[in-house]
Parts: C-alpha cells; sequence; structure tokens
C-alpha cells in the first residue's frame, strides 16, 4: 500500500474537483480544490468498456477512459466487467473500478475493500432529483481517509454555499431566474456541507489495486456491484472515471430535476 500511495503521489496532480449541479441556467464547469492527502479529480469523461476495441487510443497523450457512457447499458457494462475479471490470468496486481450496490458510509468500506489497496473513491450526497457535486477523494487508509476527506469537503461546501449567498445580496438588478439559481445553489450547498459533516452514506465507486484472486472476492460481496478491471492502464494521471451511480439500473443518464433543467454554477465572485 505504501509503494502505491507513493505511486499515486508522484503522478497524480492536485487538481480540483468537477462541480455538476443541476439547476436551471446555462451549462457551466468549475472546479474546486479539495485537501484531502493525494486527490486525484478528473474530468467527468465517460466511457462504455467494450471488448472488441481499447478503451483509449494508443497515441502519446491520450486518455484512458473508464465508466459507462451516458446513454450506454449498465448491465452490458457490468457483465463486461465480469467476464474481464473472470478471465484475468495470474497472481500480478491490477487497477479497478469497484462500483457499489448503494452509497455506503466510512465505517462499511474496510469490509467490502479488505485485501485490496485503495487509491480513492468516489462520493456524492444523494439529495432526491439534485445532481450534487462528483467528488473524489484520496483514501489509502480507510476509513480514516475518507472521514479526513468529508470533513474537508464539508467545510468547502459551507463556503460555497456563503459564496452563492454573496451573489444573492448583490443580485439586486438581475432578473429573478438569476437570483432563483443563487438561492437554489446555496440551499443545495448546505445540504451537501451538512451530509458530509455528518459522514454521511455517501461513497458509491473507488479505484483500487490488487491481484485477481483479492478482485474476484471483492467482487462476490454483497455490497459490490461491480469490478471494472483496468488492465491496459499505464498512468492514473491520464485516466477519468465515472462509475455507474446505485440509483441507475438500465443505462447512466444524468440526473435532472425534471425536463429542461441544465447544469449551472456560481460566478466567480
Amino acid at each position: 500500500m505504501k509503494q502505491l500511495q507513493q505511486l499515486d503521489q508522484r503522478i497524480l496532480p492536485p487538481v480540483g474537483n468537477v462541480l455538476a449541479r443541476v439547476f436551471r441556467g446555462a451549462q457551466r464547469l468549475r472546479a474546486f480544490t479539495v485537501v484531502v492527502g493525494v486527490v486525484a479529480v478528473t474530468a467527468t469523461l465517460l466511457a462504455v468498456h467494450r471488448d472488441d476495441r481499447p478503451r483509449s487510443d494508443p497515441s502519446l497523450g491520450d486518455v484512458l477512459r473508464v465508466g459507462v457512457a451516458e446513454g450506454a447499458s449498465i448491465p452490458a457494462y457490468l457483465q463486461a466487467g465480469k467476464d474481464e475479471l473472470a478471465a484475468l490470468p495470474g497472481d500480478a496486481p491490477v487497477y479497478a473500478l469497484v462500483s457499489f450496490t448503494a452509497y455506503l458510509g466510512p465505517e462499511r468500506l474496510p469490509p467490502v475493500l479488505t485485501d485490496v489497496a485503495v487509491s480513492s473513491v468516489f462520493a456524492r450526497v444523494p439529495l432526491p432529483r439534485e445532481q450534487t457535486e462528483l467528488v473524489r477523494l484520496g483514501a489509502y487508509k480507510l476509513p480514516d481517509d475518507v472521514v479526513v476527506g468529508m470533513d474537508e469537503t464539508a467545510r468547502r461546501k459551507t463556503e460555497e454555499a456563503q459564496h452563492y449567498r454573496d451573489l444573492l445580496a448583490r443580485a439586486d438588478n438581475l432578473p429573478e431566474e438569476n437570483r432563483q439559481l443563487y438561492l437554489a445553489g446555496a440551499i443545495v450547498a448546505d445540504k451537501e456541507a451538512t451530509a458530509y459533516r455528518e459522514h454521511c452514506s455517501c461513497v458509491y465507486a473507488a479505484v483500487v489495486h490488487a491481484s485477481p484472486a483479492a478482485l474476484r472476492a471483492v467482487a462476490a460481496r454483497p455490497e459490490t456491484r461491480g469490478v471494472d478491471p483496468i488492465t491496459e492502464m499505464q498512468r492514473l494521471d491520464r485516466t477519468v472515471f465515472l462509475p455507474p451511480l446505485p440509483e441507475q439500473t438500465t443505462v447512466a443518464e444524468p440526473i435532472s430535476e425534471g425536463a429542461g433543467t441544465v447544469v449551472a454554477s456560481p460566478e466567480p465572485s
């Protein structure tokens, strides 16, 4: 595990988390910094796991995309991972993207991910009909690193909520639609801050490194939804992830408040 941590610290840049929040307005993405050990945050790029072609081009600098594409079949993605895991030869450890059947709290992670080296976990606050931020937290030691990451995210979300309220206070001459955006942003950010402060059941996936036998053991646990081996990965900092969310069972779809909603983020102060 120490070697894995040193590897990730060397190759993963401390970039910001991608914010994807649903409100009515224009679609924009805004990055926030998360200070939790080494946090690897990637753009919200999606990819279908397919056996008939590689998940990335061999050209230098190309990004390996791991996950399930928007609109693609989640059962097909999970079955492809299951087939690849069963066919893995030997004992050489590989990276894998593990998705869970439900959102888990920090204390539930160690029994599920025992005997594997964890690099990071993915979390979001599952608010009904809200697209809350997808957060990736460095998590070499479970559950301690996840708890620290959630505490840091709670502080950041409190600041984000205040930022929205500051914008609202200066929005006297703006259309009512803009004011509603800022108000909704503050409300959702406050809810996220509260959830992370309470160390919520918010973790839905993890990136791990282990032998095929250990990965198969993880796959057999009831909390595990799927294990996607990443045998072609060369560098974590050139890999982007989007595992399926627990509530999505048929196809991967963006979470929305209803028809016509889009993603928005607050204007910078």
